[in-house]
Protein backbone atom coordinates (compact mmCIF):
# COMPACT_ATOMS: atom_id res chain seq x y z
CA UNK A 1 0.00 0.00 0.00
CA UNK A 2 1.27 3.45 -0.90
CA UNK A 3 2.07 6.01 1.77
CA UNK A 4 1.62 8.89 -0.65
CA UNK A 5 -0.36 11.99 0.33
CA UNK A 6 -2.02 14.58 -1.91
CA UNK A 7 -1.66 18.19 -0.69
CA UNK A 8 -4.00 20.68 -2.35
CA UNK A 9 -4.78 24.39 -2.02
CA UNK A 10 -1.08 25.01 -1.46
CA UNK A 11 0.18 28.59 -1.47
CA UNK A 12 2.40 29.44 -4.43
CA UNK A 13 4.96 30.73 -1.89
CA UNK A 14 5.53 27.28 -0.32
CA UNK A 15 8.61 25.49 -1.67
CA UNK A 16 9.64 21.85 -1.23
CA UNK A 17 11.84 22.56 1.81
CA UNK A 18 8.93 24.30 3.57
CA UNK A 19 6.61 21.44 2.59
CA UNK A 20 9.07 18.93 4.06
CA UNK A 21 9.33 21.01 7.24
CA UNK A 22 5.53 21.06 7.65
CA UNK A 23 5.13 17.30 7.20
CA UNK A 24 8.23 16.24 9.14
CA UNK A 25 6.39 17.01 12.39
CA UNK A 26 4.33 13.88 11.66
CA UNK A 27 7.14 11.47 10.76
CA UNK A 28 9.84 10.59 8.27
CA UNK A 29 9.46 12.09 4.80
CA UNK A 30 10.63 9.90 1.90
CA UNK A 31 9.83 12.51 -0.76
CA UNK A 32 8.07 15.85 -1.19
CA UNK A 33 7.30 17.14 -4.68
CA UNK A 34 5.47 20.35 -5.60
CA UNK A 35 3.90 20.02 -9.05
CA UNK A 36 4.95 22.82 -11.38
CA UNK A 37 3.66 24.13 -14.68
CA UNK A 38 6.00 22.80 -17.36
CA UNK A 39 6.02 26.07 -19.31
CA UNK A 40 6.42 28.61 -16.52
CA UNK A 41 7.98 26.52 -13.74
CA UNK A 42 5.47 28.04 -11.32
CA UNK A 43 3.72 25.91 -8.71
CA UNK A 44 0.31 24.58 -9.71
CA UNK A 45 -0.83 24.78 -6.08
CA UNK A 46 -0.62 21.11 -5.21
CA UNK A 47 1.99 18.57 -4.17
CA UNK A 48 2.62 14.96 -3.20
CA UNK A 49 4.38 13.84 -0.04
CA UNK A 50 5.42 10.27 0.68
CA UNK A 51 5.69 9.23 4.32
CA UNK A 52 7.73 6.31 5.69
CA UNK A 53 4.74 4.30 6.93
CA UNK A 54 0.94 4.11 7.10
CA UNK A 55 0.56 5.41 10.67
CA UNK A 56 2.67 8.50 9.94
CA UNK A 57 0.66 9.08 6.76
CA UNK A 58 -2.64 8.92 8.65
CA UNK A 59 -1.28 11.18 11.39
CA UNK A 60 -0.20 13.79 8.83
CA UNK A 61 -3.55 13.65 7.02
CA UNK A 62 -5.60 14.13 10.18
CA UNK A 63 -3.22 16.76 11.57
CA UNK A 64 -2.87 18.91 8.45
CA UNK A 65 -6.17 18.65 6.57
CA UNK A 66 -7.79 22.08 6.86
CA UNK A 67 -4.77 23.63 8.59
CA UNK A 68 -3.88 27.15 7.47
CA UNK A 69 -0.45 27.51 5.90
CA UNK A 70 0.60 30.84 4.39
CA UNK A 71 -2.99 32.10 4.32
CA UNK A 72 -4.56 29.02 2.70
CA UNK A 73 -6.34 26.03 4.23
CA UNK A 74 -4.64 22.86 3.05
CA UNK A 75 -6.57 19.97 1.57
CA UNK A 76 -4.68 16.85 2.62
CA UNK A 77 -5.78 13.31 1.82
CA UNK A 78 -4.56 9.96 0.56
CA UNK A 79 -3.23 10.17 -2.99
CA UNK A 80 -4.89 8.02 -5.65
CA UNK A 81 -2.69 6.12 -8.06
CA UNK A 82 -2.70 7.60 -11.53
CA UNK A 83 -4.34 5.37 -14.15
CA UNK A 84 -2.01 4.27 -16.96
CA UNK A 85 -1.84 6.62 -19.93
CA UNK A 86 -2.95 5.47 -23.35
CA UNK A 87 -0.20 6.59 -25.73
CA UNK A 88 -1.50 4.59 -28.66
CA UNK A 89 -2.80 7.51 -30.74
CA UNK A 90 -3.67 5.40 -33.77
CA UNK A 91 -6.49 3.66 -31.92
CA UNK A 92 -8.07 6.88 -30.68
CA UNK A 93 -9.91 7.77 -33.89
Amino acid sequence: MSNKIYVGNLSYNVDESKLTEIFSAYGEILSAKIIEDRDTGRSKGFAFVEMANESEKQSAISGLNGKEVDGRNLKVNEANDRPPRNNNYRNNY
